[in-house]
């Protein structure tokens, strides 16, 4: 006979308390419809050759001056630009999956990691080819089929990839210090980024504002996904009720 207490394994989350609280990573209501004005705003300033391709063009001018491309420091600037390269990123999230699929019996975070991978794909490439975007490297800001500059990829898959992993790593309880890491890397991966990005002048400005407007909208699904299809999965295979 037992007093009806439950032991739950260290850094589980009590199956009554899922969805208790807001998941931690998930962008409030309110960024994402800023989010969304800015894609849309500066989409369409963009496409009519508005005054942000002017700028674009302008900051372009002053980035080329630098010549990073040609000197020692490319390659330490181009190192902080794979904090948002896909092949970096899988690698971390890959080991993060693993353990807490091996720890927790669990494959929730893998299909979330793969739900964002499928969406971030579809979505951005969508866009890409969709605007034909060049890049700086060529002599003018310009839309036909062989563009594929708009949105930046990179900051998208930081936004959206690191915001996955550190939703996972304070889901499950992880230690603090990779918490801590897990949320530094959500918000200096993205930027960082952006910024190297811009300064080997790979991308516009515009390309990495907008890369990171995209990212956070593909968060926010990602999340109200998980919380309308996969808690329901979840709860179906423990037995309990999704009412």
């Amino acid at each position: 006979m037992t007093s009806g207490a439950v032991r739950r394994r260290p850094g589980a989350i009590p199956p009554d308390a899922a969805g208790a609280d807001v998941p931690v990573g998930r962008p409030p209501r309110w960024l994402l419809v800023v989010a969304l004005v800015v894609t849309v705003a500066v989409t369409v300033d963009l496409l009519g050759g508005g005054v942000l391709e002017r700028m674009d063009l302008r900051v372009s001018e002053v980035v080329s001056a630098w010549d990073l491309k040609d000197s020692a420091a490319y390659w330490p600037v181009w190192a902080v630009t794979q904090l948002g390269g896909r092949g970096f990123i899988l690698i971390v999230l890959a080991g993060l999956v693993g353990y807490l699929g091996w720890r927790f019996r669990t494959v929730v975070p893998l299909v979330r990691v793969l739900l964002a991978l499928v969406l971030l794909t579809v979505v951005v490439y969508s866009f890409k080819y969709g605007t034909g975007r060049t890049a700086p490297a060529y002599p003018g800001s310009f839309f036909h089929r062989d563009g594929a500059s708009y949105p930046s990829g990179h900051v998208a898959n930081a936004v959206l990839m690191w915001g996955v992993a550190r939703w996972q790593v304070v889901e499950y309880r992880l230690a603090a210090w990779v918490q801590r890491t897990a949320r530094a890397l959500s918000v200096a991966g993205p930027v960082a980024t952006g910024v190297a990005m811009v300064s080997l002048d790979f991308h516009w400005v515009t390309d990495a504002v907008v890369g990171a407007a995209v990212g956070i909208l593909l968060l926010g699904v990602v999340h109200l996904l998980d919380a309308v299809v996969m808690s329901r999965w979840v709860s179906a295979r423990a037995g309990r009720s999704t009412a």
